[in-house]
């Protein structure tokens, strides 16, 4: 008894999974492959910078924690979606629903606030080189990384209880995976304090991480403007692969944001589904090949590594 009519139904379903008949082995075979270059390309990165002391400086620690976010982020779709995959039906129970909202909330929340953090360090590297290791101690960073997590875990999970408390008209979710904006429509009450709260925690999480990145390089490209040409090339070298992880994140997000304003159903069906798709899948594999191709450091090592594992 899927209790349909209740106001607080066992199960959701998700209806934009298209029928797509023998080709969804296909797919399954393409997404099961996908998500394996995203383990592996993240557990690569975090296994280099684990392993090589050299790396055990505050901007090579934080892109360990963007793969640590993206491993988290990516388990908390792919998981669910593989398994949808094959399914002929498409019902996900209620706790698992919430979870996997919470999950993927916080890890679009937690990806924000480390790359605000990272454009943080490329500012006082950049621009107050003298100060760097006075202002970058190993406990900043530690404090820096305590907050890019628990805050958004904080933060995220007040959204999620105002949802899960609401009385609901229906059970269908237009996406192939949770997301809070979708279950809150479902409501048969009013959802001021939802949104209020809401608001807050996407202008925090959200926009205020954005403005900060766009403030702190529009000072970097101020200093640069009247400095050598080495310089700048230095700079753009260190700061180039964090400007792409940032823009590429925020068209994303941006595409996600605006999907969930609007009617998916009145879209095509494919399209709808892979623009929901960038935010999940995108970032996770696209972080570990700019930062292992960019930064000559990681790269060496990485080809060292893998070139070890033949020889072996």
């Amino acid at each position: 008894m899927l209790m349909e009519n209740s106001s607080y139904p066992l199960y959701f379903n998700l209806t934009m999974f298209v029928n797509i008949g023998n080709y969804r082995y296909l797919t399954f075979v393409l997404c099961f492959l996908l998500y394996t270059v995203i383990i592996s390309a993240n557990l690569l990165i975090i296994v280099v910078i684990s392993r090589e002391k050299t790396l055990h400086e505050p901007m090579y620690i934080f892109i360990l924690c963007l793969s640590i976010n993206s491993l988290y982020g990516s388990a908390g779709f792919f998981i669910r979606f593989l398994r949808d995959l094959l399914s002929d039906t498409h019902l996900i129970s209620r706790p698992a629903c919430f979870t996997q909202i919470y999950v993927i909330y916080t890890y679009a929340s937690c990806e924000l606030t480390i790359l605000g953090i990272m454009a943080y360090d490329r500012y006082v590297a950049v621009c107050q080189p003298l100060h760097y290791h006075n202002k970058i101690t190993p406990k900043m960073v530690s404090k820096l990384i305590a907050f890019a997590w628990i805050y958004p875990g904080i933060a995220d999970a007040a959204c999620l209880y105002l949802s899960s408390r609401l009385p609901l008209c229906g059970n269908k979710i237009p996406k192939v995976f949770c997301a809070n904006w979708t279950v809150v429509k479902l409501s048969c009450v009013t959802t001021v304090i939802n949104n209020l709260v809401g608001m807050f925690v996407t202008v925090s999480t959200i926009f205020l991480p954005l403005g900060f990145v766009l403030y702190t390089y529009a000072r970097i490209f101020h200093l640069c403007r009247n400095r050598s040409s080495e310089f700048k090339a230095k700079v753009i070298q260190s700061c180039l692969p964090h400007i792409i992880t940032f823009f590429n994140y925020s068209i994303t997000v941006f595409c996600d944001v605006a999907l969930s304003r609007i009617d998916l159903e009145e879209l095509n069906p494919f399209l709808a589904v892979i623009l929901s798709l960038e935010f999940v899948v995108i970032p996770p594999i696209l972080n570990p090949l700019v930062y292992g191709l960019k930064l000559p450091e990681i790269r060496k090592l990485m080809l060292r590594m893998l070139s070890c594992s033949k020889h072996d």
